[in-house]
């Protein structure tokens, strides 16, 4: 059986109000365009998650709020505080006891790109994957029956984008 991770980094958020904390950060307008630009891109390529599991920063549920009207169907959200800037053993985890066939992650650096690098076998050529810029995305596919059974590099690279490459 065929499992599909969709890997997203929140866009880019705002970081107008100093005092504000990291946890409550919005998207700047930038980062609102970009979600609402990779929600069309996932939709033209049938890229439809089933479940989302997402950190419970702000930045993070804006980036899944951006991406949503883009997508049909209501894919299950849910809210995974263990995802806020988890390292790449703790986004394993949480991805373990996913239920769907495809699932979307949306998390934070440095942590996901860690992630990104160790889930697949053989990485994107886009020189963007290393740093894993804000709004960057990774699909994988895995030859797995359950979540439970998903290890480093098992993962096949379908599909990488960063929001920069929507409007070139």
């Amino acid at each position: 059986m065929t499992k599909r991770l969709i890997l997203t980094r929140h866009a880019k958020s705002s970081w107008d109000d100093p005092t504000m904390s990291d946890h409550d950060r919005p998207l700047n307008d930038r980062g609102k365009a970009a979600a609402a630009d990779l929600g069309e891109w996932l939709a033209s390529r049938g890229y439809i998650p089933d479940e989302v599991l997402c950190s419970d920063a702000l930045r993070t549920r804006k980036t899944w709020s951006g991406i949503a009207p883009a997508l049909p169907g209501t894919p299950v959200l849910v809210l995974k505080p263990a995802l806020y800037h988890a390292g790449p053993d703790v986004m394993l985890a949480v991805l373990r006891h996913a239920t769907s066939d495809t699932v979307m992650m949306i998390g934070h650096n440095p942590g996901i790109a860690e992630f990104a690098q160790r889930i697949v076998a053989t990485p994107p050529t886009n020189p963007a994957f290393l740093r894993y810029p804000t709004g960057a995305t990774l699909v994988a596919s895995f030859q797995i029956d359950s979540w439970k059974d998903v290890d480093w590099h098992m993962g096949s690279t379908r599909d990488f984008i960063v929001p920069r490459e929507f409007s070139g």
